[in-house]
């Protein structure tokens, strides 16, 4: 073999080897990033992904907007609500409302009370962003102040109906906006007149998720 044959054999040698290297180094690489990439996914779809069977507190803060014959005994105020929630499945939520609030105007005024239990439908989500309708009933306690005379405190039952946007900040709050239409059934009334109205809310809303 001449001196020129092992030159080139040599040669090939060392170039085989170092195209093996590079070939490996370059698949360990994409080993790697795929794993990363991998990771990334699992990690944000984990983090977008609803959890079922988690409890949530929160509040909502808001307009209160008087209907039928209450916006007679009283006047658009902003007025808090209390909540609790919780996810029964991947598209149905439990949400219970608990607000209280009194109206006035001029020598009226209006007590509003209730507690409401409702189904939360989410129609689709997109990332952390779901839109939602609701609908229940509840009990309220109405009642109104005319000329120094208060009706009688009577409970009776309701329905309240509406619809929503939830947004996940992370796996433990989320903020949205509420708007919710709030009907009691009339109340009779024996030395007044009877009660009868019904209210709507649009809310500003913030939970804590656990």
């Amino acid at each position: 073999m001449t001196l020129n044959n092992v030159t080139k054999l040599m040669t090939f040698m060392v170039m085989s080897f170092t195209f093996c290297n590079v070939q490996t180094y370059a698949k360990t690489k994409l080993a790697e990033k795929t794993e990363e990439v991998a990771e990334e996914v699992q990690e944000i779809t984990s983090s977008a992904a609803r959890k079922i069977n988690q409890h949530g507190i929160g509040l909502g803060l808001g307009q209160t907007f008087l209907l039928g014959n209450f916006q007679d005994y009283g006047d658009n105020k902003i007025t808090g609500d209390m909540f609790y929630t919780y996810t029964a499945s991947y598209s149905f939520d439990f949400l219970a409302n608990l607000h209280f609030s009194n109206h006035a105007f001029k020598d009226k005024e209006i007590y509003l009370r209730g507690l409401t239990f409702n189904i939360k439908g989410r129609s689709y989500e997109f990332d952390n962003f779901s839109p939602y309708f609701l609908g229940g009933l509840g009990f309220y306690q109405p009642i109104i102040v005319k000329d120094g005379e208060e009706s009688e405190a009577k409970n009776t039952f309701g329905f309240s109906v509406g619809a929503g946007t939830d947004l996940r900040l992370n796996n433990h709050f989320a903020v949205g906006l509420l708007a919710v239409f709030h009907n009691p059934f009339d109340i009779k009334q024996e030395d007044t007149e009877d009660v009868r109205g019904s209210y709507f809310k649009l809310l500003l809303t913030t939970m804590y998720l656990f």
